[in-house]
């Protein structure tokens, strides 16, 4: 095995050997058959909105610290980890579609960043699917090699 990413080590335990639940493996390798075309189809169809956003955001960005610096700090932090996690996810593709380990890390990188966004966004909903998302990523990380 290569090099373990950032922080690897430290939760694979608790998202595979003591994560509350197993998925089951025909879950699992369904996931990591279809899981490249959806993510592909997705950033293809958010691919206007995303545009729109950054167009909208760059915008907004300087009217955002006229309420409140908390409040424009908070937009530029989320807007920033969001264009992060965008540009990971489409790396990640190359990787999902031939199994390998590099594409399992921009996912997971993906993913961390998406759950920092929701911490700051204090979405609690976005950190429980973005924590179960991260387990099913930890339980089919023995795919890509």
């Amino acid at each position: 095995m290569s090099q373990p990413a950032v922080l690897e080590t430290e939760l694979a335990p608790y998202f595979t050997t003591k994560a509350p639940f197993q998925f089951p493996v025909d879950f699992r390798e369904g996931f990591v058959k279809y899981w490249p075309i959806v993510s592909l189809v997705l950033l293809i169809l958010t691919l206007p909105a995303i545009l729109a956003f950054l167009g909208i955001g760059a915008a907004f960005m300087p009217v955002s610290f006229m309420g409140d610096v908390s409040i424009g700090f908070s937009y530029t932090i989320h807007v920033i980890l969001s264009i992060a996690g965008l540009i990971l996810g489409g790396l990640a593709l190359p990787g999902l579609f031939n199994r390998k380990r590099q594409g399992w890390v921009f996912s997971y990188y993906a993913q961390l960043l998406s759950i920092v966004t929701s911490v700051f966004s204090f979405s609690i909903i976005g950190i429980l699917l973005g924590l179960l998302f991260l387990m099913l990523l930890f339980q089919v990380r023995e795919y890509y090699n």
